[in-house]
Order: structure tokens, then sequence, then C-alpha cells
């Protein structure tokens, strides 16, 4: 079972823009903070950008100035929008939760499936 469902990813330009959004889809509930992480071949994962439930948000620095990440709390959805995309963009991005479990009702870490992201000319 996928309790996070990432959708948006997709081929871009350098420069380019994209958006990718994150859904609870089973599993979860009362999200706490919702965040991005992503990993390129031959690296490790690393946060991008994480937000909590009030609203305060951090990225990388890597990606600050061109990332923002928000969220929509009444449908259990984080959005990361993407602009001036560079190469070394390009990764899986995952969607990460911090939120309780509908059938333990433990809270704990989800992740989503991942989305592929590839910036090329």
């Amino acid at each position: 079972q996928v309790p996070l469902v990432e959708s948006g990813g997709g081929l871009v330009q350098p420069g380019g823009s994209l958006t990718l959004s994150c859904a609870a889809s089973g599993g979860i509930f009362s999200i706490y903070a919702m965040g991005w992480f992503r990993q390129a071949p031959g690296k490790q994962r690393e946060l991008v950008a994480r937000i909590t439930n009030s609203d305060s948000a951090n990225y990388a620095d890597s990606v600050k100035g061109r990332f923002t990440i928000f969220r929509k709390n009444a449908k259990n959805t984080v959005y990361l929008q993407m602009n001036s995309l560079k190469p070394e963009d390009t990764a899986v991005y995952y969607c990460n939760a911090d939120a309780r479990s509908t059938t333990s009702f433990a809270r704990s870490d989800y992740w989503g499936q991942g989305t592929q992201v590839t910036v090329s000319s």
C-alpha cells in the first residue's frame, strides 16, 4: 500500500518549471509535516523542502529561491513548485509525511513511490 502518491514529474528543459503534488492515498491522516526528498543516480537521498503543520518551511540551500513548498491541509496534499530547473535537479522525487497511520494511529514517517524529474535539453 502506498500511503502517499506523487504526480507531476516529467521531462523539462533547463530553466523550465514543474510542479509536483503529493496526496495522501490510504493509510495516513493527521499530517504534522510533509516534505520532498530527491535521489539522483549515484547520490544519496537528500531533503529538498519540508513544511510543518504550522506552515513553517525550510529548503535545501541548492533550491532556495527556486523551489516553493506549500500545503493544502483540507486535501492532505503538498506541492512543490520548481522554477528555474537545472540539470542537477534531475532525480527521483519522493514525498514524505510525518503522520499517523489510519490503522494503528501511530505517528511515523511515510513515503511515496517517487516521481521522476528529468531536466534536460
